[in-house]
């Protein structure tokens, strides 16, 4: 497949992890994935590592500051969603009850970032690309295949994220409950499921980013292997795949996926 250009407004386009250990992250995500790697300085002995595969940047990665290992935050991947005006999306995220985390500023000259706190609480980024575009693969094998949000209120999520991104939505029932597909000139680009009691309180609204894999069972394995934790078995979804959430050893959280949709 060849290598993507560019990414149209509202659509996923890039995913970046934030981890309190960018040496032995770095390895665990390489390896799992077979993920090429180029470390870019950004300070002394400080990298930004564009994450690769045949030679084209999927994703990234970076040590958290140390004060905000201090301060007990997590590791965490963060999905970013491609828009045309980065300044217009964060006026009308206020608007809409989003709180504004950083930006909107410049990236150098990659592109202009925005990170936001949506309504419900899941953070999420914004970006309006400049050389930077984003993820030069998409549908292929171990690269990010698909976002879900799961939240709490499932109503503000949806009429925030439509109403900010002119994303359409779509009831989509599976087993007992009423899964939401966002969808991009009728498109599916992302899904939403409200989460309910038996959810753990101290679970948050959270973007969720699958990879798609080969083999599920074979990629849960290998990152167990690697000191992954399983948070979740590979299960299967029917008519969509069998997948599972993994916990990396410095304590982010992903999902990988093996889809039976004849889309990788």
């Amino acid at each position: 497949m060849s290598k993507i250009e560019n990414h149209p407004h509202g659509i996923f386009c890039w995913s970046e992890l934030c981890t309190h250990n960018w040496k032995e992250g770095k390895a665990f995500y390489t390896s799992l994935f077979d993920w090429g790697y180029d470390d870019q300085p950004i300070g002394e002995d400080i990298y930004y590592t564009m994450l690769q595969k045949q030679g084209g940047d999927i994703a990234a990665m970076y040590e958290m500051p140390e004060e905000q290992i201090s301060a007990e935050i997590p590791s965490n991947w963060l999905a970013y969603i491609a828009v045309d005006n980065v300044d217009d999306c964060a006026a009308k995220a206020k608007e809409l009850g989003a709180e504004i985390i950083a930006g909107p500023h410049d990236v150098m000259n990659a592109g202009r970032m925005l990170m936001l706190k949506d309504p419900v609480g899941a953070t999420v980024a914004l970006w309006q690309g400049n050389e930077h575009k984003g993820c030069k693969h998409l549908g292929e094998l171990n690269t990010p295949y698909w976002h879900e949000l799961a939240t709490r209120d499932s109503k503000v999520s949806r009429d925030f994220y439509c109403a900010l991104l002119g994303w359409e939505s779509e009831i989509k029932p599976m087993e007992g409950m009423n899964y939401i597909l966002f969808l991009v000139d009728g498109q599916p680009i992302a899904g939403m499921l409200e989460m309910t009691s038996d959810w753990p309180e101290d679970i948050p609204d959270h973007w969720m980013i699958y990879f798609a894999v080969e083999s599920c069972d074979t990629a849960v394995n290998k990152a167990a292997s690697l000191g992954g934790q399983v948070c979740v078995p590979a299960t299967d979804i029917p008519d969509v795949g069998r997948f599972s959430v993994i916990c990396d050893p410095q304590g982010a959280v992903f999902s990988v996926i093996e889809s039976v949709i004849d889309d990788v």
